[in-house]
Formats: structure tokens, sequence, C-alpha cells
């Protein structure tokens, strides 16, 4: 029996790196070796215990740069091919699944939050969900995942260059909203409270920036001369500031919710009304948006250089992962390296 290292999350607040035997792939799948685990907000949900949809124990890792090990004669892969994963694992047959919306599948399965996922030595994959890099290297296929779920959140937000954009929150989910929205052509701005973060969406995104600190009110208004923003994203994963966001929203604008938290929001169903808002909610991503962005990097368009900010080991993570859930400072993205 084969084993390898796995990096477990036992419980809120406890990480643990513990041998695993390997699972031998089924029909359909592949196994892969991860190379690079993007860590982001998610995994820090689920090692605080905030995440909604999660049991324990669980190895954690959803974005993910592969490197093929065994494949069958059958599938499209040989040993060796480095892959970006879609850990979206869906059944094809519910009403979402029917409507070419797999991202919402009402049996949906992601890899690390309700199954096991990356943080491992191998791991098997469905061979649907795996994607040929051509040509990425592997911190460029970790950084995909996450950046399609802002790809995905403007296109669900129906983004044109006819748009004023504002995207609350500028954390790594909130960049690729604001990078995908100003690759539509929309007037973006990124609202936060952190300055750093801020400072970050200005040099790598170029966006304007509004601090919620100050009287962002006055800041909104100035940007669009009272009229409020066309379209106002969520990716603060906060409820006041969830909340607080529909006040943003132009008359006939859009509110897509990008972010997810276990409370309940509210909202002034009056102004909602005279506004005539719609409200979207933005989950996961689609294989349109996986390949949106893998063309974006290839183009040049995704910095993602300058968004890799850290960098641990599968051994070390038990020690910087709990750091980095409440250090932020300089930190925008940060994955694990595997196999090195």
């Amino acid at each position: 029996m084969q084993l390898v290292d796995a990096l477990v999350c036992m419980e809120p607040g406890r990480l643990q790196l513990e041998q695993r035997p390997v699972r031998h792939p089924g029909h359909g799948e592949v196994l892969v070796r991860p190379r690079r685990v993007g860590i982001c907000g998610t995994d820090y949900h689920i090692f605080e215990g905030k995440h909604p949809f999660l049991q324990y124990p669980r190895v954690m890792g959803h974005e993910l740069a592969v490197e093929v090990v065994e494949a069958s004669a059958a599938s499209r892969f040989a040993a060796g091919d480095v892959c970006v994963v879609n850990p979206y694992l869906s059944c094809g047959r519910c009403i979402a699944c029917r409507a070419g919306k797999p991202n919402c599948c009402v049996e949906i399965s992601v890899l690390g939050v309700h199954r096991d996922g990356g943080m491992v030595g191998l791991l098997p994959v469905p061979a649907a969900n795996l994607i040929p890099a051509d040509g990425l290297s592997v911190d460029e296929c970790a950084a995909v995942e996450f950046m399609a779920i802002g790809a995905h959140a403007v296109r669900r937000g129906g983004v044109s260059s006819r748009d004023r954009v504002l995207v609350a929150g500028a954390g790594p989910i909130g960049l690729g909203v604001a990078l995908f929205a100003r690759l539509q052509g929309a007037e973006v701005a990124v609202l936060d409270t952190n300055n750093e973060r801020l400072a970050v969406a200005r040099s790598v995104v170029a966006v304007d920036t509004i601090c919620a600190d100050g009287d962002a009110s006055s800041a909104t208004d100035a940007f669009t001369r009272g009229e409020g923003f066309d379209v106002v994203l969520d990716a603060t994963g906060n409820q006041q500031a969830m909340e607080r966001g529909f006040e943003f929203v132009a008359h006939g604008g859009r509110y897509v919710l990008v972010s997810v938290i276990k409370g309940t929001i509210t909202f002034a169903d009056s102004d909602f009304h005279r506004r005539e808002m719609t409200l979207l909610g933005s989950r996961n991503a689609a294989a349109e948006d996986f390949e949106r962005v893998m063309a974006a990097i290839r183009s040049g368009d995704v910095p993602v250089r300058r968004l890799i900010t850290h960098r641990t080991s599968l051994a070390d993570a038990a020690e910087n992962i709990p750091r980095w859930a409440t250090e932020k400072a300089g930190l925008v993205k940060a994955l694990v390296e595997i196999g090195e």
C-alpha cells in the first residue's frame, strides 16, 4: 500500500501532516501529483471553522496545478502532462447541469471542500476536470481557478464597456473580479478598508480605488456623479459590507454577491424595488471561465507573478496557514509547493 503526505484540517484551528494511503484511480479518473496549491479565503475559512458547506476532517486545496502520473490509454492525457484542475465535480443530471450550469450543480462536490483536495502527494481526479495547461507554468496553472471565480462573476453581472463597476473587497477574488471587469472595458473602482490592498489594486490591476474607512458614500457619489454604479460586485465575505453594497447600485443596476457567508443578509425592500435592482448570486466558475482566464494569462493580461507573494512547502504549511490567516500584511496569494 502506497502512502503519501497529506495536510489535514482535523477540526477548526488544527492542521496535521499525516500519511494517507493513495486512492487509485477509478473509472474515468486520472492519478495526478499536485505541484502547486493556491491558498484562498475558502481554505482560511475552513481552518477557522467559518465555511458553511464543510465536514471535518478535510484535506484542503482546490486551486491546483498538477502533473499527470497515471492515465488510461483511452484518456487524452499522458504521464508528465501539466494541467489545470476544474475542482467542481458535478453530477451531469440535475436541473442546473441540464441547464448548462454545472458550477451550481445540486449535488456539486468541490475538491478541498466537500471531498478531500490537493494538499496531498497524489490525488485521483476525473479526467473531465483536467484542462491541458498549453504552455502555462505551474504557478500560472495554480492561479487559474481563483481568477475564474472573478471572470464568472463578471459574466454573471453582464459587465460591458458601457458600465461603471464597483468591486467591494480587494483580496485575491476581488482583484480577479476587478481585472476581468476592466478587460471588458468597464470603468472600475475597488472599495476596501485596507489601504495596502487598495495600493495593490491600483498597481497590479490599474483601477481606481475608494477607502471604505472614510466617507465612502461621498467618494462613490463623486465617482459616479451621484448616479450609482451600473454593477456592484461584492467579494468581501463580510455581512455588513454585503448589506451596505445595496446603496451603491444605480437605478436599474445589478448587484452580484460573489462571496458567501454563513449568516443572513437583509436589505430594504422599498429601496430595492424603487431602483428596480437585479440581485445575483455568483457561485464557482464554469469551463468557459477557465478558458477565458487561461487565454488572458497567455496574452499577458493577468500579472500572475505580481499576485504571488508567499510560498511554503506541504510540511511547513501546517505552521504558515494559521499565521497567514491573521497576518495579512503584504499577503496577496500564497502557494504550497509540492514535489520540488
